[in-house]
């Protein structure tokens, strides 16, 4: 067992199974080698060997849960989901307080469009294991599928609140608060962010575009400059950049970013737009005439385009 373990530990799965199978023949009646051997077949996506591993563990000792666990594995792993199921009921069946079972009888049924008996499942998980993110994400996950969207920003800051260090898990926060155009709330989730994940552009800039859209333009330079420093292909941060520049009556330097912004963002009639304030402000007045119209062009083209579309 402990040569497994340590080829386990040093990712040589290959020799781990090979082991396992070594130890398996030695001990023909013990469910943790066979359920070991199934683990590290599932591990290596040798599905038969794992079906029949867990198969023979479920007979040696019907009780143990362990191996219906792993014959649902194999069953997700081949993307049979339903077939799944069945196997993490009969887990909650022998460990009721397993919250990864209701976990993964949620992601299950959630694949298979079952999305009411997923968030029931999902509540379950999260009410077992309230200290794990991940049992509060999915539960977003599911009453999102169920266009629940307090219930999805409410699972989601529990999945933060959960994980205080984690940046990304209030940068998701912040951002699901913006998809709703709930700005003011983004604000708070996403300045945690920025501080846990300095580096990251699209914190950085989603957190710039919050601030200035509140009024603190002072502040929203700031992320949005170090935005387009960390990621200056990313035509937004330009554009958003540039608007708070005229905000601050800064026109050449609006100029300067709205070009960039037109540049990454050629079919954006609102950057187009801007670029032509910007231009007009600074005396620029036949090149802000050809960035209105081409704005205008744009803009009309759009729904003719989305008509065609549809």
């Amino acid at each position: 067992m402990k040569q497994i373990l340590q080829a386990e530990r040093a990712r040589n799965f290959p020799q781990a199974l090979n082991l396992s199978r070594k130890l398996t023949e030695r001990y023909p009646r013990s469910v943790t080698a066979f359920s070991l051997r199934g683990l590290l077949a599932w591990r290596l996506r040798q599905f038969g060997e794992a079906s029949s591993s867990f198969h023979t563990a479920t007979s040696i000792q019907p009780q143990a849960w362990l191996p219906h666990f792993g014959l649902a594995l194999v069953d997700a792993g081949q993307g049979h989901y339903a077939s799944a199921i069945p196997h993490l009921q009969r887990v909650t069946e022998l460990q009721p307080k397993a919250g990864v079972a209701y976990y993964a009888l949620s992601d299950c049924a959630l694949r298979i469009g079952r999305k009411q008996e997923s968030a029931e499942y999902a509540r379950k998980a999260a009410a077992l294991a309230p200290s794990s993110a991940y049992m509060w994400l999915q539960l977003a996950k599911a009453e999102k599928s169920l266009g629940h969207t307090e219930a999805t920003l409410n699972a989601i800051a529990k999945a933060a609140q959960v994980s205080p260090d984690n940046g990304l898990m209030f940068a998701v926060l912040g951002f699901s608060y913006i998809n709703l155009n709930r700005i003011p709330q983004a604000i708070p989730p996403l300045q945690r962010a920025a501080r846990l994940m300095p580096n990251n552009y699209l914190v950085q800039s989603q957190l710039g575009y919050c601030l200035m859209s509140v009024g603190q333009t002072k502040a929203a330079v700031g992320y949005l400059s170090k935005g387009a420093s960390l990621n200056s292909s990313y035509g937004p941060v330009w554009e958003h950049l540039g608007v708070a520049y005229q905000k601050q009556g800064r026109n050449r330097d609006a100029v300067s970013a709205l070009e960039k912004a037109t540049r990454l963002l050629p079919s954006s009639p609102l950057a187009w737009r801007h670029l032509a304030e910007a231009y007009q402000a600074t005396g620029r007045s036949a090149e802000a005439q050809r960035a209105a119209a081409r704005a205008q062009q744009l803009g009309s083209a759009a729904p003719r385009a989305n008509k065609k579309k549809a």
